[in-house]
């Protein structure tokens, strides 16, 4: 049966029933914006690849003891365990997260609008998208958390919320600051975006 077609909830009932290479699909299919993300606040290989495991093992346990509730964001459901096993790990080691930026390896944010594709638009577009992490990157860590659930997670932002253990409209001001910090950053250095 070729399961490469199949929706996150069709994997996941046709794990439940046996199929091993299902579970295989769903975790080829996801795994890539789950270990950026946790790599993203961890900051080290070596600890995003054991919180990477630990996020499936807890995965895979949930769904075997039939507790996984199904509402079709098992992505969204799967990077709120990645987060909350960072947060697990920071207070092991008692420090706060840290976003850094990323080498350009993938895009971070979508909120460009992308030029033309070619090759000086994509040289445009990585430049653009690596002066917006780095300012990013210089916002305090609750705004910077909240970007980054949002736009690189694609959390709502009652899950976002939930996630840290805010209010939405915590959630809703931090976004609201974090954005008025990157206009406020951008003008000035007077950077364009293209």
């Amino acid at each position: 049966m070729q399961v490469t077609s199949f929706s996150d909830r069709q994997l996941i009932h046709a794990y439940l029933g046996g199929q091993e290479r299902a579970f295989e699909e769903l975790l080829n299919r996801h795994k890539g914006k789950i270990y950026t993300s946790i790599y993203m606040f961890v900051k080290d290989d070596d600890q995003a690849n054991d919180i990477f495991q630990d996020t499936f093992i807890k995965i895979i346990d949930t769904i075997r003891k039939g507790k996984y509730n199904d509402e079709g964001k098992f992505v969204q459901w799967a990077l709120r365990i990645a987060y909350n096993l960072c947060v697990d790990h920071f207070r092991r080691n008692k420090r706060k997260p840290t976003v850094p930026s990323v080498n350009g390896e993938f895009d971070l944010f979508d909120i460009l609008e992308s030029p033309e594709r070619n090759a000086e638009g994509e040289l445009i577009r990585a430049q653009s998208h690596s002066r917006l992490r780095q300012i990013v990157d210089m916002l305090p860590p609750e705004q910077r958390e909240v970007v980054i659930l949002r736009h690189y997670a694609e959390l709502s932002f009652k899950e976002i919320a939930d996630l840290t253990r805010v209010s939405i409209n915590t959630a809703l001001g931090r976004m609201r600051y974090a954005l008025i910090n990157i206009r406020k950053m951008i003008a000035e250095r007077e950077m364009t975006f293209h």
